[in-house]
């Protein structure tokens, strides 16, 4: 089972990473940006890449989990030509992979293989009584 069933969770998984990005990969445009640490109203450093497009510059939050980025460090950004204010940074870790949807797309089947197993489990006697009786009755032939 195990041998159709991860085949077909990796094939799932690459086609709505494929097809779920924002700004879309396929109609995006990338420009270069760099790493700023700007301090937000509690004094802590965050990560925003700036970039400017037709003299109008541009600041994105860059701050991604298990993403160090330096300061000034140069990175490429993803927009969408229509809106350049819907921009992300162009980086395997936070573009295409991100720590919430591949923590979702492993814990809700296990979930949901858990349910199953604790539903089916343990079923009641009655229940497996009325499943017995419930046989087919013997196939006729088509023409007697």
């Amino acid at each position: 089972m195990l041998k159709t069933v991860i085949p077909f969770y990796i094939i799932c998984l690459a086609l709505y990473i494929l097809f779920s990005r924002q700004p879309d990969f396929q109609d995006g445009a990338f420009t270069p940006g760099i790493i700023h640490y700007i301090n937000d109203s509690t004094g802590n450093p965050l990560p925003r890449a700036t970039f400017s497009i037709n003299k109008i510059q541009y600041t994105i939050n860059a701050a991604y989990p298990l993403l160090r980025l330096q300061e000034g460090q140069p990175i490429t950004i993803i927009y969408e030509t229509n809106n350049p204010s819907r921009a992300s940074v162009y980086n395997w870790w936070g573009y295409w992979l991100q720590w919430d949807e591949l923590l979702a797309s492993i814990l809700i089947p296990l979930l949901l293989l858990y349910a199953a197993k604790a539903i089916t489990a343990r079923p009641d006697p009655e229940a497996l009584l009325e499943e017995l009786e419930m046989r087919d009755p013997p196939k006729r032939k088509k023409y007697d």
